[in-house]
């Protein structure tokens, strides 16, 4: 990479950002929010081939490659029917580096380019005639010793990484880890998404398994509730601090007990239409608000986002293949009951995401900037740009200022692109108050302490690390 890539075109504006960036640029790395696999680290195996580390789990590559009418067969993406896929990791990695033009300007570019020379020394361009041997090159230092997860981990200088785990799972990885030696810290997000939404996939079942682990009865309302905190009890003694939360709107509901009973009871028994499961939902959004609050774990929302979108992605390769489209959300009314009962409890930590750029100025910020209990998250996933960092610190700064928001968080299954993500954040934020200095809002002194804040302080202090 240029030095100055990402600062800004002007001399003097660009001079600050360099110095500002250089009060961060060695920072360590704390990445509270992601989906790293833990059995990377408790495994600690060598990861496999350039394809499979970089490639196949990255959902910005494979659905730009899509949409040029590339087949996700052809990307080695598994059927849901054991069809036959591409298995050739080079063949897969040749349609990248023959397609690499339609990457052009785009984040998912930037990533990969520092994450190829920094990372694995490759300073030429990927292209149809350059592929094998930047492959050649990857493959051969994924063979090493330094390039295991746990060396790469402590190589990337993380302080702390959270991984994003269902409520329904024994967390055998991350028992294993806390057990170990290693001294690396991965910790579990309580993610209860599957248990909470009677529309997810064998929500039924979960719902068992949820009981089956915890020795609750799940077919009560009151058993099940009892379940939910005992697995929020289980994530915190490995090291959890944060539930996680990807419902498909904002919405919240304060009902009452006899009320929200008998919504769950329809639920395990399949009689809930659209908007009865919408409610069921809303209202175990308050749930986990109050459970917050009795056991300190922060609450993350990622709403907004219409997930698998494509029908025949969804039904040909499962959950999750990059299908997710935005779709306008509304967070004043939504939370409206959640924040009468809770909002203005410093105990509650509620940090709120969007796929829609309008709600910042309009609804977020203002919202961040009155309630005690609410902070504001990065930009991600289709916002996760330089032009998005930089319109979120533009249309948030004035009403939220810095404090009410959390820094930066990678949110990424692409581990080997986590530097290259915060060091983009770090770049990005540094323009910005560079900018500020230059104009005379700020003084240098002040754009430094800042610059630490959103890169290091700020996202510790807000997620209790």
């Amino acid at each position: 990479m240029h030095q100055d890539t990402l600062f800004p075109a002007d001399p003097q504006t660009r001079a600050i950002a360099r110095r500002l960036y250089g009060t961060v640029a060695g920072l360590k790395l704390i990445c509270p929010h992601g989906h790293a696999d833990p059995a990377w680290f408790a495994d600690n195996a060598a990861f496999p081939d350039p394809t499979s580390l970089l490639v196949i789990p990255d959902h910005y590559i494979l659905r730009l490659l899509y949409s040029q009418g590339i087949p996700l067969e052809a990307l080695g993406v598994a059927r849901r029917d054991g069809s036959p896929v591409e298995t050739d990791k080079r063949a897969i990695w040749r349609k990248l580096a023959a397609h690499w033009h339609l990457f052009r300007a785009t984040p998912a570019r930037l990533w990969l380019e520092q994450t190829f020379a920094t990372l694995f020394d490759v300073t030429e361009t990927l292209r149809a005639g350059s592929a094998d041997r930047i492959y050649d090159r990857i493959a051969e230092r994924l063979e090493q010793p330094a390039y295991r997860p746990r060396a790469l981990f402590e190589r990337f200088n993380i302080e702390v990484l959270a991984t994003t785990d269902a409520a329904h799972t024994p967390l055998d990885q991350h028992q294993a880890l806390h057990n170990g030696d290693w001294k690396g810290r991965v910790i579990p997000t309580f993610r209860p998404d599957a248990v909470v939404d009677p529309e997810a996939d064998g929500f039924v079942a979960n719902v068992a398994a949820l009981g089956a682990l915890t020795g609750e009865d799940t077919t009560s309302w009151r058993g099940y509730l009892a379940a939910v905190a005992a697995r929020r009890q289980a994530f915190k003694a490995l090291g959890g601090t944060a539930t996680d939360h990807g419902h498909p709107s904002a919405a919240t509901a304060d009902l009452s007990a006899s009320e929200a009973a008998n919504l769950f009871e329809d639920a395990l028994r399949g009689r809930l239409e659209p908007t009865g499961a919408e409610q069921f939902r809303a209202q175990m959004l308050t749930e986990m608000a109050r459970m917050s609050i009795e056991d300190g774990l922060v609450m993350q929302l990622h709403p907004g986002a219409w997930r698998d979108h494509n029908r025949l992605v969804y039904e040909r390769f499962g959950r999750d293949i990059g299908g997710d489209i935005p779709r306008p959300t509304d967070y004043v009314a939504a939370l409206k009951p959640l924040l009468d009962r809770f909002g203005n409890d410093n105990r509650l930590t509620l940090i709120l995401f969007t796929l829609d750029e309008t709600a910042f100025s309009r609804e977020l910020a203002p919202l961040a900037g009155h309630y005690p209990a609410l902070r504001l998250g990065p930009p991600w996933w289709f916002l996760d740009s330089p032009e998005a960092m930089t319109r979120f610190r533009e249309t948030t700064t004035e009403t939220a200022g810095f404090a009410n928001t959390v820094g930066f968080n990678d949110d990424t299954r692409a581990f080997c692109s986590i530097p290259a993500r915060h060091d983009v954040a770090r770049r990005v934020d540094c323009a910005y108050l560079a900018r500020l200095v230059a104009e005379h809002r700020l003084d240098e002194e002040e754009a430094m302490e800042t610059a630490v804040d959103l890169a290091y302080r700020l996202p510790k202090r807000a997620y209790r690390l």
